[in-house]
């Protein structure tokens, strides 16, 4: 019977972390670039007897989604979408680079470029200040230009380029804060290759109608290993009554 209860009791605990990030996936359905999280679970079983048949499941997120969501045109000049597999590296809360693919870019009131979230974007040699006059404009390899429109005849002059960074083969994973790292620390190399399509921006690739099956049927799991429960504790009670009587 504790077998029993230990396995249900564990397996209740998997269906728990299942459904927040279910939860989380589907919250964040319209976040622009989001990558759905992948949950991981397999059954432990206790080494060394007598324990040795007690297993119980363990459940924990082990990555994330990396398919692209659709790139919907939007016409907005600081709007970009990642082309290819890169990562678009920011400045984390903490002062770090970290990577993200949300590419709604705007100019902060202190002339910082910076994407939906606020996080300024980096290029070579730092965050990207753009000048207060001009209008800015971004090639499809990421460098940022800026006209003035008072020298229409003069070339846009160039005032950086935002680093598109290769994570293939590194040990990357997804942090609370919704941004990519290298575990350990460290950064990611430039991938020159990497394109962006300006007035573009990719959608998050959760899909909903995928993500309220998961939920069901997590539901349902949670539902039947509290069954479970309740029925070890019926048998283990009416053993009991059993022994009094005997």
């Amino acid at each position: 019977m504790d077998r029993l209860i230990h396995t249900a009791l564990s397996g209740m605990r998997a269906s728990m972390d299942s459904q927040r990030v279910i939860a989380s996936n589907m919250a964040n359905a319209n976040t622009l670039g989001f990558r759905a999280e992948m949950l991981d679970q397999r059954a432990v079983t206790i080494e060394g007897q007598p324990n040795e048949a007690r297993a119980m499941q363990t459940a924990s997120v082990r990555g994330a989604n990396m398919v692209a969501g659709e790139v919907v045109d939007t016409g907005r000049d600081l709007d970009i979408a990642i082309e290819t597999d890169a990562l678009m590296a920011v400045q984390a809360a903490d002062g770090t680079e970290a990577y993200t693919r949300r590419g709604d870019l705007s100019v902060s009131a202190t002339g910082l470029l910076v994407n939906g979230e606020g996080r300024p974007v980096l290029g070579d040699g730092g965050p990207i200040t753009i000048p207060p006059i001009g209008i800015p404009a971004i090639a499809p390899d990421g460098t940022i230009t800026i006209a003035d429109p008072a020298t229409p005849e003069q070339a846009p002059a160039e005032i950086g380029r935002i680093k598109l960074a290769a994570w293939e083969g590194s040990p990357v994973s997804k942090g609370l804060d919704g941004l990519f790292r290298v575990e350990g620390g460290g950064i990611l190399p430039t991938d020159e290759a990497a394109t962006v399509k300006s007035g573009a921006l990719e959608q998050s690739n959760v899909k909903t109608t995928e993500v309220l099956v998961d939920m069901i049927d997590a539901q349902r799991l949670f539902a039947m290993r509290s069954k479970v429960i309740s029925t070890a504790r019926e048998i283990d009670e009416s053993g009991a009554q059993l022994m009094r009587l005997g």
